[in-house]
């Protein structure tokens, strides 16, 4: 070990991280909008409503309501300059969102809160539907109500303006399944289209602005003549539809299967897929390829949490958008449908993460789905990998970071390939195991296998095929090769939480909820020994990279070091309140890192046994933990829902100190040359700056003495100068004052006007005195004749 960093770069314990970033929920279902110029999304996410930067992923900027509740609905007007949001407190709220600023407030007068809104083409009318089952209009450049339409029946989930200004309609429906259409000069509902026999999902007009389509959860969309207020035609959707999307007048739709001129449509719904619809003749002219793998056949009927529950047209980017039941965020070129990008709005609980990519320029999540989660950290773009059939639990990257592998509760392995532009596809599976697949390990050297561990006590040895990489990075796989057990071992009596391979492949460390770990040589999986201490269940094992050492941390709270020749104990770190869930060795193998289930991270020195720093980041347990391979980025995962990168700011911090040290010593050569030059006003400003309470007394007193003689020399201010001549004669000696520059000549020009003030002290004493021997006479005086008085 010592060898290998003499030969290196000096090496430097690391002494602190910061959050670089953060990757958390910004969208927990409800309507979501888009700016028209396609650049922001307006996301709602419980009590807040957060702008995203789709360029970027960042977030922008985070409205909330005063009141902290919930937001129940949002719109951005067509100019995208009002944003309006109505809360659970029935107050509607008007913002100049750019500057996250309320510009107002007023009372929604809606007796149970605001569902749905809207605005009319101007950007002056506002519609807002209620769960009142009313309709309120509002001029938000006059600001007050215009309009209170009645006559829905229970929550009115939908209210849309007529395009054409001029006729002054708004259409609504609720629960009732009726589409209403209400002329805004009498205020009066004016005809009711009915035909749909559940919720009606959507409205959207044709370009003729007289034919008006509508979807609905009854599987049917329904074309409407406005001019006569009768139903054209009805299309059979097979699905919950959850919205219409008219396809644009101009562009080229012919990869969509769009031959023929006329009114097309697209429809999102419980399938999880898009299909383009022809409205004359009611026929499907493309269908979605489905992304992901059906289980059943009630999936593919219901379309599980697969189903999309929004879809709109971006114009500003020419993109479909679509949102799924799962609050992720799907952008599609509106021409061919190719997927754009593509985020996640919330991960539930994060059971584990590691960083992907030849340069880490990826992170691979698994969070409480079947699906795992890819991020690009440069644009938070997000893959979505479809191939489990149950909850993913963890996950690891083979060394060259292009491969890696994942395993889940449906007793399954599979490996992953991502090539040269960030696409992943699944390369290999293996089956084999008799309950879920808990921890798994890739080998270290080659992508030559993968080791896992299960909830049936077993370890699995899985060899790699040698020509799968090779086939992989060629494209040449086009389904998953399937993938047979090289060795199985019963490792443990109790749940294997943990497996881990050595660096050099030759080695397999296990550790359980039996309390022990376990070594094992590989390939065969024969046991070499058992490493017995600690007193509750092992969460965590990982070989030191450079040391014949073994680090374990467990539900006692502790972090442990073993020797691999004799199996003992070199080292326990103590100081977690919980149990430890995840450990790394980093800085070269001289530290560890490691994560706890009350969200604490702690920095430990292996020499030392000292905690070095202890991170707050997370609200709850810390599943994942990973350090990139230039070791100076850390990513964490929790079951707060939140992945965060931490930046090593080691040098920073150093850099910093430096920079403070020689910026006092500057300071420090400031203040001598500002004292040698007697320029002490500035010095005492400036000895105060660096706290230098000596300095300041210093100061004051070489001043000090110039000020005396000044105040001395004037009767008004003599009082003063004495005392703090007084002062300074009562707590220096006389060998120090001796010692101040100038003293000769200032106790030369106090003598004399000192003297003055003392004779001129003298005769008002004198003076006094006089008056004092008058007024006790006087009293005497009186005293005697009153005497005198009272006696006769």
């Amino acid at each position: 070990m010592e060898a290998i960093r003499a030969g290196s770069a000096p090496l430097r314990f690391k002494s602190n991280y910061a959050v670089s970033r953060k990757f958390e929920p910004f969208y927990k279902g409800g309507k979501v909008q888009i700016s028209g110029d396609g650049k922001h999304m307006f996301c709602p996410c419980g009590t807040k409503l957060n702008i995203m930067d789709i360029e970027t992923g960042a977030l922008v900027h985070s409205i909330e309501q005063d009141e902290q509740e919930d937001i129940t609905s949002f719109v951005l007007s067509p100019d995208d300059e009002i944003l309006v949001t109505g809360s659970r407190a029935l107050l509607l709220k008007q913002w100049e969102w750019r500057q996250n600023k309320c510009r107002r407030t007023w009372k929604a007068v809606h007796t149970a809160p605001v569902a749905t809104m809207i605005f009319d083409p101007t950007s002056t009318l506002l519609a807002t539907g209620g769960c009142d089952s009313t309709i309120k209009i509002w001029d938000v450049v006059k600001q007050y109500c215009t309009h209170n339409l009645k006559g829905s029946t229970g929550v009115v989930h939908i209210v849309q303006f007529h395009p054409d200004i001029s006729r002054l309609q708004l259409f609504s429906s609720s629960m009732d399944y009726m589409i209403r259409i209400w002329d805004l000069k009498s205020s009066k509902c004016i005809a009711s289209l009915s035909g749909h026999y559940s919720a009606v999902t959507s409205l959207t007009f044709a370009p003729d602005r007289d034919t008006l389509i509508s979807s609905g959860r009854d599987k049917i969309c329904m074309i409407w003549d406005l001019k006569t207020r009768e139903a054209k035609r009805t299309v059979p959707i097979y699905e919950s539809v959850e919205a219409a999307v008219l396809l644009p007048k101009d562009g080229d739709f012919s990869h969509l299967g769009v031959k023929k001129r006329g009114l097309h449509f697209l429809t999102a719904g419980s399938k999880g897929i898009l299909h383009i619809w022809e409205a004359a003749t009611a026929a499907c002219v493309y269908t979605q390829p489905v992304p992901y793998q059906r289980v059943n056949a009630k999936e593919e009927e219901e379309g599980s949490t697969h189903s999309l529950t929004h879809c709109m047209l971006v114009p500003g980017k020419n993109e479909i958008a679509t949102v799924t039941a799962e609050h992720n965020i799907i952008f599609y070129d509106a021409q061919t449908l190719q997927l754009r990008k593509q985020f996640a709005g919330y991960n539930d609980e994060v059971l584990d993460v590691r960083f992907l990519g030849p340069a880490d320029s990826h992170i691979v999540v698994a969070t409480n789905s079947p699906q795992l989660k890819v991020f690009e950290l440069a644009t938070s773009h997000c893959q979505i990998l479809y191939g489990h059939t149950d909850t993913v639990l963890a996950l690891d990257v083979f060394r060259k970071g292009l491969m890696f592998s994942s395993c889940a509760k449906d007793r399954s392995l599979r490996v992953w390939q991502m090539d040269k532009a960030g696409d992943v596809v699944c390369v290999a599976e293996g089956l084999g195991h008799a309950h879920g697949v808990g921890a798994l390990s890739c080998s270290r050297m080659k992508e030559s296998f993968v080791v896992t561990s299960s909830q049936d006590c077993t370890i699995k040895v899985w060899n790699l095929p040698e020509s799968l990489a090779a086939k992989a990075k060629a494209g040449l796989v086009s389904s998953p090769e399937i993938l047979h057990a090289h060795v199985t071992e019963r490792g443990h009596d109790k749940d294997i939480n943990s497996v881990t391979v050595s660096p050099n492949d030759k080695l397999i460390a296990t550790g359980s909820q039996d309390r022990t770990a376990k070594l094992w040589s590989c390939p065969d999986c024969s046991l070499m020994g058992i490493f017995s201490g600690h007193t509750r269940g092992i969460w965590c094992v990982q070989f030191s990279p450079v040391d014949q050492v073994l680090a374990t941390s467990s539900a006692d709270g502790t972090v442990k070091l073993w020797g691999l020749h004799d199996f003992s104990c070199l080292k326990t770190f103590e100081g977690h309140d919980a149990s430890v869930l995840k450990i790394i060795f980093v800085s070269r193998g001289t530290q560890l890192l490691s994560s706890g289930s009350d969200g604490l991270l702690k920095l430990w020195t292996i020499k030392t046994n000292e905690c070095v720093k202890t991170l707050d980041g997370h609200e709850d347990k810390v599943w994942g933990l990973h350090c990139n391979k230039q070791d100076d980025l850390v990513v964490t995962a929790s079951s707060d829902s939140c992945v965060i990168l931490w930046k090593d700011v080691t040098e920073i911090e150093l850099e910093e100190a430096q920079a403070k040290q020689e910026e006092q010593i500057m300071k420090d050569q400031e203040l001598s040359n500002l004292l040698h030059e007697k320029k002490y006003l500035k010095a005492l400003g400036l000895a105060i700056s660096l706290d230098r309470p000596h300095t300041v007394l210093t100061v004051i007193k070489e001043s000090v003495l110039k000020f005396l003689v000044t105040w001395n020399t004037n009767s008004r201010n003599c009082h003063e100068a004495q005392a703090v001549l007084e002062t300074l004669l009562k707590h220096e000696a006389p060998e120090c004052l001796l010692q101040y520059e100038g003293i000769k000549t200032a106790v030369e020009s106090l003598l004399p006007y000192t003297e003055r003030h003392f004779q001129r002290l003298g005769r008002l004493l004198q003076a006094s005195m006089f008056i004092d021997f008058m007024w006790q006479n006087m009293r005497l005086a009186d005293v005697s004749k009153l005497e005198e008085d009272m006696s006769l």
